[in-house]
């Protein structure tokens, strides 16, 4: 204690001399004077007897400990001896800061082997070297939480906040440890706060956010259900009693079954719910020896299929709308094991039952996510197309819906990845080959699923670059045109649409057929599916010159003219840029667009009228293209083509190609006919077309 105060008067005295310092650069004469006077003074009192009892004999150890001034510190002037204390402290936090690091290593190592009682002894001596070491604070608030000590690990977030009041993990690590202790108020305010420090990390701050409305849900019901069991009310008794008695071994499946049902019946709000939980009716039921081997399947015995339907109709009741219910049920392995396999049960009614609790899960993102991580993905996926390859079955929709629902998650989509072929493009395409009257009524639901899985980039690739899913979409499309399933099409060729916006050599390939099937469609009396075709087309013909120039033999330029004269956003979106493609790459479809429309009133329209940048892009550049035969430019003197033109380019545009196209259509025009250069002038159109060369270059 003694060195310490001598420190600490030692810290004194080099302020002091800092103060000094200050004074005798100070541009003020007087100033300086009494700066020299106390600084002689302060000299001369150097020798002042240091209060730490030494034997005097020795040579000092700890310099740095003896508050005087050694005769060459005397001779520094203030400013080189301030410069050596300054390098002086930094080297010796340099020291520090190398063991407090080793030594978080350390903690990090034994953190890592569960010894967290020696991760929390490590990250101790850490701070001890360094007290303002944020990571140390965090790192053993991390340690103390796993060990239960829940309050000492909100005081470590506390110091790392004084460290860094931005500190994320601290708060992350601060309201996990009010959750534990059930103070959900604090905790939903830590996690609050990190969606203010980082609105990027929204998407974590709300899953702890759910975690606390759950666990707090989950206190609140079971306080509920003890104070109705407390009452002794025969309804809150009803669910203890039945599980008592189910719980008595060497039953017959039979008197099993009917002991279930009627436990069902009892289950009737969430109360039922709880008290099912509380009394350990999970464990009653899923280590039974008889449920297992129903729910295994290792016996066909009529009465064993019934109470598998009995234990799954029950499972269904307890965790429709429980969360908390939800995820103990994921914990038993007896569920795990079966509930997969279940799905293409050959017994309908155990189907149907395990097909409906897991729709119950596929619903609310939280029960989604348990069922991602504990079940076999790819399996159930399997067994869910064996499912909607069936029909006769009736489930098939349901099996579709789960799917769709299950798709929604990036991880399940992820999981897929690697077992596409087989878990879902095969059945899929020997489904789609199948289609009839049949399966019409599934179709539309199955597609609707796989589009869902094709929002992730990989599978969406892989969609894309298969060839036998091109097939079976060109076998499908033929189906549904000959048979007129409209239900089946909207929907095949919005998902046709999405996966064609992948360059592939596979779309090269088949991309005449299927611009065939789209050509036909565009005759359809039906505006939803001239509109997809339309967009079909649109995704095609760019990979394709031969598809284009097979479209153009087939008057697709005049069929697109009559589109665009139409009103709808979409289909004239889709219309421009076939337009577009086929006068980029064919001088014939030029010819054919000006031979109706000498002064392309319809491109005209759309440069005036639309607001779709999109649009306006490729109905400037369709212009452009356009401009490039004889006479045309001339067809546009006296029309309002240059102010459109100009507009455009010297518009703000989120699209550059928007201006780009404008001003590149622009010059055309009035390189082709230098009289719409006065028309230029007139609207000062010239220093703007200069300022767009860099676009166009």
């Amino acid at each position: 204690m003694d060195e310490l105060e001598d420190f600490e008067s030692f810290l004194k005295k080099v302020d002091k001399i800092s103060e000094l310092v200050k004074d005798l650069n100070s541009s003020d004469v007087k100033v300086q004077q009494k700066a020299m006077e106390k600084a002689d003074c302060y000299i001369a009192a150097g020798d002042e007897p240091c209060r730490t009892k030494v034997n005097k004999t020795t040579i000092n150890t700890s310099p740095l400990l003896e508050p005087t001034l050694s005769p060459h510190m005397q001779n520094e002037s203030p400013e080189s001896f301030m410069k050596i204390m300054e390098r002086d402290a930094e080297d010796r936090r340099i020291a520090k800061e190398k063991k407090a690091i080793a030594l978080k290593d350390k903690g990090n190592g034994a953190y890592a082997q569960e010894d967290y009682e020696t991760a929390v002894k490590y990250y101790t001596d850490g701070l001890a070297e360094l007290r303002d070491m944020q990571t140390l604070y965090t790192n053993r608030a991390q340690a103390y939480i796993k060990l239960g000590k829940y309050q000492e690990a909100i005081s470590d977030c506390e110091w790392a906040l004084k460290c860094n009041e931005r500190c994320i993990k601290a708060y992350v690590h601060m309201g996990k440890a009010h959750l534990e202790l059930k103070k959900y108020n604090e905790a939903r305010n830590c996690f609050e706060k990190i969606m203010e420090i980082e609105p990027g990390r929204q998407k974590l701050a709300k899953e702890y956010l759910i975690q606390v409305d759950l666990e707090e849900n989950r206190e609140r019901q079971e306080m509920n259900a003890r104070e109705e069991f407390d009452k002794g009310e025969g309804k809150a008794t009803t669910v203890p009693h039945l599980l008592e008695k189910l719980s008595r071994p060497s039953q017959m499946p039979f008197d099993y079954c009917e002991g279930l049902e009627i436990l069902s019946r009892a289950v009737t709000d969430c109360t039922g719910q709880t008290l099912f939980r509380l009394n350990n009716g999970f464990s009653v039921i899923s280590s039974n020896d008889t449920v297992k081997s129903c729910l295994l399947q290792k016996t066909k015995d009529p009465d064993c299929q019934g109470l598998c339907v009995s234990v799954l109709k029950l499972w269904t009741v307890i965790c429709s709308g429980n969360d908390e219910n939800q995820k103990i049920l994921m914990t038993c392995p007896v569920f795990r094991q079966s509930i997969v396999d279940l799905v293409s049960s050959e017994h309908v009614a155990v189907q149907k039952e395990c097909l409906a609790l897991l729709c119950l899960y596929s619903h609310m993102p939280y029960a989604r996510r348990l069922a991602i991580e504990n079940l076999e993905v790819h399996k159930l996926v399997r067994n869910l197309m064996v499912c909607i390859s069936k029909p006769k079955q009736q489930q098939e929709n349901t099996a579709c819906t789960i799917l769709g629902n299950f798709a929604a998650e990036n991880k399940f989509c992820i999981q897929l990845r690697n077992v596409l072929t087989d878990s879902v493009i095969v059945p899929f395409t020997t489904i789609l080959r199948n289609s009839s009257k049949t399966n019409q009524h599934v179709l539309p639901s199955l597609i609707s699923a796989i589009g869902c899985l094709a929002r992730d980039d990989v599978i969406l690739h892989n969609l894309a670059h298969d060839l036998e899913c091109w097939k079976a979409f060109l076998v499908a499309t033929r189906n549904c045109s000959a048979y007129e399933y409209k239900e089946i099409l909207y929907p095949l060729l919005g998902l046709m649409i999405n996966l064609s916006t992948i360059t592939s050599s596979v779309i090269q390939e088949h991309a005449v057929s299927l611009c065939d099937c789209c050509l036909g469609f565009l005759r359809d009396s039906d505006g939803g599916v001239i509109t997809r075709a339309t967009g079909l087309l649109s995704s095609i013909l760019p990979q394709s010159s031969e598809a284009i120039h097979h479209v153009i033999q087939r008057d697709v330029v005049q069929t697109m003219q009559q589109l665009l004269k139409g009103t709808g956003q979409t289909i004239t979106k889709y219309a421009i840029k076939t337009l577009t493609v086929c006068t980029a790459a064919s001088h014939v479809a030029r010819e054919e667009l000006v031979k109706s429309d000498k002064k392309l009133s319809i491109l005209r329209h759309l440069l005036s009228s639309s607001c779709d940048e999109m649009v306006l892009g490729n109905a400037a550049l369709c212009l452009a293209h356009c401009l490039e035969l004889p006479g045309i430019a001339n067809n546009l003197l006296g029309t309002d083509i240059v102010l459109l033109l100009l507009r455009h380019a010297a518009g703000d545009a989120k699209r550059m190609a928007v201006q780009q196209n404008a001003a590149i259509a622009l010059g055309k025009l009035c390189w082709s006919e230098p009289r719409h250069m006065n028309k230029l002038r007139e609207l000062h159109g010239l220093e703007i077309l200069h300022s767009c060369v860099k676009l166009i270059t």
